[in-house]
């Protein structure tokens, strides 16, 4: 199976887009943080021993997804024959788009952004370690055929 050279993490980077700008989010921290925050599932309870609830937010949501889809890719880049040079450049893009917007966008900053550009960030060098790492083949022009004589058994 062929996955074509699309940068996986771009799908929680457009679904942080999706909640940052079509939420008409405002630009105070806190209003941004309860963004954010707006739990997912109302409680979600720990083992009796904790005795503690814990709720699932949009931001938790947002960063998993983005550790499942980097482990697709890193797999995408063991894969022999997988990641070519336009996975490398779509995953550097990616990740520069990530840093710009979370350094020039007031209301893109948040913890989200900066852990999806972490995400980015090592998705592009592990792309380059794994294929760095992966032994060449080499191919040499092969002279000519050396002559086979044929022994007869002749007697």
């Amino acid at each position: 199976m062929y996955l074509i050279a699309f940068p996986l993490l771009l799908i929680p980077f457009a679904f942080f887009n999706m909640v940052v700008f079509l939420l008409n989010m405002p630009l105070t921290d806190e209003e941004k943080s309860v963004v954010f925050q707006i739990p997912l599932v109302s409680e979600v309870t720990m083992p009796p021993v904790l005795d503690r609830s814990m709720p699932v937010t949009i931001s938790d949501l947002i960063v998993a997804i983005g550790m499942l889809l980097l482990y697709v890719e890193v797999v995408k880049a063991v894969r022999p024959g997988g990641k070519s040079i336009w996975d490398h450049v779509l995953s550097f893009i990616l990740f520069v788009a990530m840093a710009a917007e979370l350094m020039f966008v007031p209301r893109a900053m948040s913890s989200t952004l900066l852990l999806l550009a972490v995400l980015g960030f090592v998705d592009f060098i592990a792309g380059i370690s794994i294929r760095l790492a992966q032994p060449k083949i080499v191919f040499e022009r092969a002279g000519p055929a050396p002559s086979v004589s044929r022994v007869s058994d002749r007697s």
